[in-house]
């Protein structure tokens, strides 16, 4: 399978040399990358040149975006004008285990219904001293959540909280067309995900393919809240997240209405919809939103479609505006 690496960067110069390093040393080489560069005014698009016009059999393609079409439509774009089978996601700022690409392609090639694999990363610091802990440790992914995803239910998983970060993930260069355009309510990892869930099967790699790196100027990372920060955004006014919950649904219903997915996924999609609709219309006064949430509660809403007892305790407490 031929392999294609999609990587987008922005003022990336730091890290970027170590990521297209260990793109470069896969024990499987891709056979095209293509570069989107947001409007950086650093050296990082020279820096990737150099590195990558040493090995010529490898495809390079180059955008340089100006103004920034910012990290959901890059991506979107890299992947649009990548040519593989398989479609790698690639910030600048990781390092990838030298078995990464063959390990996943290797899936791909013994489970043909899979459209997209992620898999967990070791968290590293600036210097790429580890931190001690993996990726889904940090976002507190359960256990059953990843069975849920090895049973083919990702699409229950993903209604309730996104669990597949790009930087782990390859994907079918077919989802990438169906998929398109990806809506600007959505970052670009979590609309292929919650797509490939609603028209195929996903798939979920346990092992740490890639060293995840934070280093405070992460555009998305994966720190781990403590239980101060969790309680201190309880206080953050709930309208700006809830309408944008509102947008998400609906685009994802509009793009499956367009696309031929079972009654069951469609009817799936609509409920979370209306689920997100009926959080964004509980009114300002925090005593009157007490009977719909648990009336909601107890219908198992929001354990279907948002992360249960969490979400409705964010909704009774939360100041509106």
């Amino acid at each position: 399978m031929k392999i294609s690496v999609a990587l987008c960067t922005h003022n990336g110069a730091a890290y970027v040399a170590q990521q297209v390093e260990s793109i470069l040393a896969q024990t499987l080489q891709p056979s095209q990358i293509v570069l989107s560069d947001d409007a950086s005014t650093d050296s990082t698009v020279a820096i990737v040149r150099e590195l990558v016009e040493r090995h010529p059999h490898i495809a390079f393609t180059v955008f340089e975006n100006n103004p920034a079409l910012r990290v959901t439509k890059n991506f979107e774009q890299a992947m649009l004008a990548s040519t593989g089978d398989l479609v790698a996601l690639s910030d600048q700022d990781d390092v990838w285990h030298p078995e990464r690409l063959a390990t996943i392609a290797a899936l791909f090639e013994q489970r043909p219904e899979v459209l997209l694999v992620h898999s967990d990363a070791s968290l590293v610091d600036g210097e790429g001293a580890p931190l001690g802990t993996g990726l889904f440790e940090s976002l507190e992914i359960a256990d059953s959540e990843l069975e849920a995803i090895d049973d083919g239910r990702t699409l229950d998983v993903l209604l309730r909280r996104n669990v597949v970060t790009g930087a782990t993930t390859v994907v079918r260069r077919e989802l990438v067309a169906t998929a398109a355009p990806f809506p600007e309510s959505w970052v670009h990892d979590e609309w292929l995900a919650a797509i490939a869930a609603a028209t195929g099967r996903t798939a979920v790699i346990r092992a740490q393919l890639v060293d995840y790196r934070q280093h405070g100027a992460n555009q998305i990372g994966a720190r781990r809240l403590s239980a101060l920060e969790k309680a201190r955004k309880l206080g953050v006014p709930r309208e700006e997240r809830n309408r944008g919950l509102v947008a998400r649904a609906s685009d994802l219903v509009q793009q499956l209405e367009a696309l031929d997915v079972t009654a069951e996924v469609l009817q799936k999609a609509r409920a979370k919809l209306a689920h997100e609709r009926a959080r964004y219309a509980l009114p300002a006064f925090r005593l009157a939103r007490v009977a719909s949430t648990v009336r909601a509660l107890a219908r198992g809403d929001y354990n279907r479609y948002s992360r249960g007892t969490l979400d409705a305790v964010r909704d009774l407490v939360q100041p509106a505006r």
